[in-house]
């Protein structure tokens, strides 16, 4: 459906799921809705932009059944080759198209990882948000983990290179050429505070947390950076750095809305 994530699917596991710095911000991830996901109470989950299946399938592995969509058919092929639990589908779904009846059953838990959601414009996004509690059980939950427009290691990174360009490229409003495994993707980028202003007033606050303030983000797996000790030294810091007010300088921020 979406030509760009397919052409990105064939190296997304090797890339970014099972990379150092993708496993080590997945784990930060995983470590705030742990008190979600591992109650003993079953719960229906329905994952957004799901990629390769790898939050999917642990969920369902937790005995949770599991609706997991992504736009590209190429990742949901990825996701449906891996061994799975019989517990989680895999659908070809485009958010843009999601009403309150397409799956035809609400949900406890509603979860978006890794900046698919940057994907929309502020209009998509609003959009997202107010179907999204029609989607909901009362007192379910949507996280959603997301790029915000300050992250710290990309302005520095970029800076020492000598391209401000790029250095800045996240604190705009208008959308961004970003690169995903060498695909063009237009991206927009949102800070907490935005997506707050942007949820509808029956979604009440939750968990705000940055994920990957000192971890670097994903473009640099290949640099002394990901590798023991530096990397060890990135994980113990960002168990450290949580407050919320350092969010929108991470790579990502979790944030997590109940509705009422």
């Amino acid at each position: 459906m979406h030509s760009d994530f397919d052409i990105a699917a064939s190296q997304y596991d090797s890339i970014f799921t099972y990379s150092n710095i993708g496993k080590a911000q997945r784990k930060l991830v995983f470590k705030y809705i742990n008190p979600i996901i591992k109650q003993e109470k079953k719960r229906s989950i329905l994952e957004l932009n799901c990629g390769t299946g790898a939050d999917a399938i642990e969920f369902a592995k937790l005995n949770h059944d599991v609706i997991a969509t992504d736009i590209s058919s190429g990742m949901i092929e990825k996701a449906k080759a891996k061994a799975h639990p019989e517990n989680v589908t895999f659908k070809v779904q485009d958010i843009n198209t999601i009403t309150k009846d397409t799956f035809n059953k609400k949900f406890d838990f509603i979860f978006s990882d890794f900046g698919g959601l940057n994907c929309l414009s502020k209009k998509q996004l609003t959009t997202f948000l107010e179907t999204s509690t029609g989607l909901l059980n009362p007192k379910g939950k949507l996280v959603m983990i997301i790029m915000p427009k300050h992250c710290l290691w990309e302005r520095l990174y970029f800076n020492l290179k000598g391209d401000r360009i790029k250095a800045n490229r996240r604190n705009t409003n208008k959308s961004v050429i970003a690169n995903v495994d060498g695909v063009g993707v237009e991206t927009w980028y949102f800070n907490p505070k935005e997506i707050i202003e942007l949820a509808p007033s029956n979604y009440t606050k939750g968990l705000i947390k940055p994920i990957g303030l000192t971890i670097p983000p994903s473009y640099l797996e290949n640099s002394f950076l990901a590798k023991t000790p530096f990397l060890s030294i990135f994980k113990g810091l960002d168990s450290i750095l949580t407050h919320s007010s350092l969010a929108k300088y991470a790579d990502h921020f979790l944030i997590e809305l109940q509705k009422a």
